[in-house]
C-alpha cells in the first residue's frame, strides 16, 4: 500500500474488492450510462449490493460520461454508492476532462454528503479501454488539486483488482504527489 496525505486528505492504493471496505463510507461504482448491473465492477458492486440497489438507480438513470450520483449501499458493507459514468476512450471526448469530472463530481458530492471517506476503482479502465496509468496520472492530479478545498472527506482509497494494478497506480501517486 502507498499512501499520501495532502491538507489533511489521505490519498492511498491498495489491492483488493471493492465490494469489501466496510471502513469506508462510500464506494464508488464503474456505472454504465443506465445505472444497471453490468460486468467488472458494475456488476460485483450491483451483485453484493442486492436487487435493492437496481431499482434504487431506475429512477437517477440516464446519466452522462463525468456525472455523479448516489445511493444507498444496501447490502454492501458502506452507507453510500456514488455511482460515475466515466467516458469510453477514444470515443467520448475530451477523455481526460471527462475522467476528471468523474472524480471531481464524486468526491464533491461525498464532501457536499459530509462523509469523511470515499473508495474508488480505477474508472473506464475496463471495457471502457483508457489506459491504465494515463487515467491513474489523470485521477491523482484531479483529487491532489481538490485536497485543500474539502472540508469533509478525510481519506480517498483506490482499491485495485490486481497486485500490478495497484503497483502502478501507487508509483503513478507517488510521482504526481512529488510534483505537484
Amino acid at each position: 500500500m502507498f499512501e499520501l496525505n495532502r491538507h489533511g486528505v489521505t490519498v492511498s492504493c491498495v489491492q483488493g474488492d471493492i465490494t469489501q471496505q466496510p471502513d469506508f463510507d462510500a464506494v464508488v461504482n464503474a456505472a454504465n450510462a443506465e445505472l444497471r448491473p453490468g460486468g467488472g465492477v458494475a456488476g460485483a458492486i450491483h451483485r453484493a449490493a442486492g436487487p435493492e440497489l437496481d431499482a434504487a438507480c431506475r429512477s437517477l438513470a440516464p446519466i452522462r460520461p463525468g456525472d455523479a450520483v448516489m445511493t444507498a449501499g444496501y447490502g454492501l458493507p458502506n452507507p453510500w454508492v456514488i455511482h460515475c459514468l466515466g467516458p469510453v476512450y477514444g470515443r467520448d471526448t475530451p477523455s481526460d476532462s471527462l475522467l476528471a469530472d468523474c472524480y471531481r463530481n464524486a468526491v464533491e458530492l461525498a464532501d457536499k454528503e459530509q462523509l469523511q471517506s470515499i473508495g474508488f476503482p480505477a474508472l473506464s479502465t475496463g471495457a471502457f479501454g483508457y489506459p491504465m496509468e494515463a487515467a491513474a496520472e489523470v485521477a491523482f492530479q484531479t483529487l491532489l488539486a481538490l485536497c485543500a478545498s474539502l472540508g469533509h472527506v478525510q481519506q480517498v482509497r483506490f482499491v485495485l483488482f490486481s497486485h500490478d494494478d495497484a503497483a502502478l497506480h501507487g508509483r503513478v501517486l507517488r510521482r504526481v504527489g512529488v510534483s505537484n
